[in-house]
């Protein structure tokens, strides 16, 4: 009974007063307190977590052009690092300004599942942007013709492949028009045949023409 009594002396003790004005100050004061302190860490994990995200990336990035890596392969690799980096900073950032993350991310993950469904064609890009890459059917610098467009590959991303057009246009092309259709690659062999039809008439001289 001792203890139950101390118990409640103390929480009267410490209960707030909502009537009395200096109290209320004094509430607002630490509340927003904690709440700049909040604030403030999260906007500092998300600038300082960018800033390491962009230095790793680039670390990487100057790793895999030691290696000789392709450089489709190397840009296609570098921006799944960078997705990744930036999603694992967003959720720092946002349980740094006090929200459960764990209920976070089962929202997520719900919220992942309904949109991968809604969003079937941007998948299928990403798919077909893993089989480019893997496969290689072109890469950066290629003359291609796909998906009903052609020029030089300048970029193969995660979802679209961008191609610079002879007369200086730039053309995005969703990955999967590409791979779903016929690929003309006019770069992948160092030489290629060139066919010319030369007409002459009937009263020609054939050993000029043949000359």
């Amino acid at each position: 009974m001792d203890e139950e009594a101390s118990g409640a002396a103390e929480q009267a003790a410490t209960a707030i007063d909502y009537t009395n004005p200096d109290q209320l100050i004094i509430l607002v004061q630490e509340q927003g307190t904690d709440l700049g302190m909040k604030l403030l860490a999260a906007v500092a994990i998300f600038f300082i977590g960018r800033w390491l995200a962009n230095l790793a990336v680039n670390m990487v990035r100057k790793a895999l052009a030691r290696t000789n890596m392709e450089v489709t392969l190397e840009k296609f690799l570098c921006n799944i690092l960078n997705a990744l980096l930036m999603l694992v900073i967003i959720i720092a950032t946002i349980g740094a300004m006090g929200v459960e993350t764990t209920s976070l991310l089962a929202i997520l993950a719900a919220a992942g599942l309904a949109i991968g469904l809604a969003l079937q064609g941007s998948l299928s890009n990403f798919a077909s942007g893993v089989l480019i890459v893997a496969f290689r059917p072109y890469k950066v610098g290629d003359f291609i013709e796909g998906g009903g467009v052609s020029g030089t590959v300048d970029e193969v991303q995660i979802f679209t492949t961008v191609l610079k057009t002879s007369d200086n246009k730039k053309i995005i092309v969703p990955n999967s028009q590409i791979m779903d259709s016929t690929i003309t690659n006019y770069s992948a062999h160092d030489t290629r045949r060139v066919d010319l039809v030369i007409g002459c008439g009937y009263g020609d001289d054939i050993d000029k023409v043949y000359k």
